[in-house]
C-alpha cells in the first residue's frame, strides 16, 4: 500500500517534471510548467518500503507523455544521471527525484508489473481528518497472464514508453507477453513492456 501525505511540495511535482522534460530528447521542448496538465498517476510499492515510486501521465500540446519517478529519502550512488532533482517534501523533507528508468528499484517495480507479479498500489492518503483508501486515477494492468514466457525473457531489459502513441514501445510490434496498459480513452496504451 502506497503511503501519501497531505503535504507541501517545494518545487511542485510538475514544475520539477516541466524542468527535466525541456532536457529530454523525447521531450516537448522547453514548456512552461503551466502548458503541461496532469492527466493521472499510478503506483507501485517497493517491497523494502523505502523507495517511493510513482507514473505519470501528462498531456503537453498534443502530446501525451510517460514518465515514472522514484522519490528517495537520501541520494543514490551511481545514478546521477537519473536524478531529476530535489523537492522539500512538508512531511518527509528533502526527497531526491529520478527517473525509474535509472533507479534499481524503479526498474525492478515496473518489470515486475509488467509481467503480472506485482499489482499497482492501494493508495492509503494520510490527512489531518485521518487516513482514507483509494484507489489511482490510472488503473494499470498486465497482459502477462495472457501469453507465456522463457526464461530468455525473463532477462530482458525494461522498455519504457516515453511518449505514447509513437514509437519507443509501439504496440503493433509487442507480442503482448509482458506488457504494462492503462485504459485511457477507452483506448489501451502500452507503458512498459519487459519481454
Amino acid at each position: 500500500m502506497a503511503i501519501i501525505h497531505h503535504a507541501t511540495l517545494v518545487p511542485g511535482k510538475l514544475d520539477l517534471i516541466a524542468s527535466w522534460l525541456e532536457r529530454q530528447p523525447w521531450g516537448p521542448g522547453a514548456p512552461a510548467a503551466g502548458r503541461f496538465e496532469r492527466v493521472g498517476t499510478y503506483r507501485f510499492d517497493d517491497p523494502q518500503g523505502e523507495v517511493g515510486i510513482e507514473g505519470f501521465l501528462v498531456r503537453s500540446g498534443e502530446a501525451l507523455l510517460h514518465l515514472v519517478l522514484t522519490y528517495r529519502g537520501a541520494p543514490l550512488d551511481g545514478a546521477e544521471d537519473a536524478l531529476i532533482g530535489t523537492m522539500e517534501h512538508s512531511v518527509l523533507g528533502t526527497r531526491w527525484v529520478y527517473d525509474a528508468a535509472g533507479d534499481p528499484v524503479g526498474q525492478a517495480a515496473l518489470i515486475r508489473g509488467a509481467r503480472g507479479e506485482q499489482p499497482q498500489a492501494v493508495l492509503e492518503v494520510h490527512g489531518p481528518e485521518g487516513t482514507t483508501v483509494r484507489a489511482s486515477d490510472v488503473r494499470v494492468r498486465s497482459l502477462a497472464a495472457a501469453a507465456g514466457g522463457s526464461e530468455e525473457q525473463d532477462a530482458a531489459p525494461l522498455r519504457i514508453a516515453r511518449v505514447l502513441g509513437t514509437p519507443g514501445v509501439p504496440a503493433d510490434t509487442v507480442t503482448g507477453r509482458w506488457l504494462l496498459v492503462t485504459s485511457l480513452d477507452g483506448e489501451d496504451a502500452t507503458l512498459a513492456a519487459a519481454d
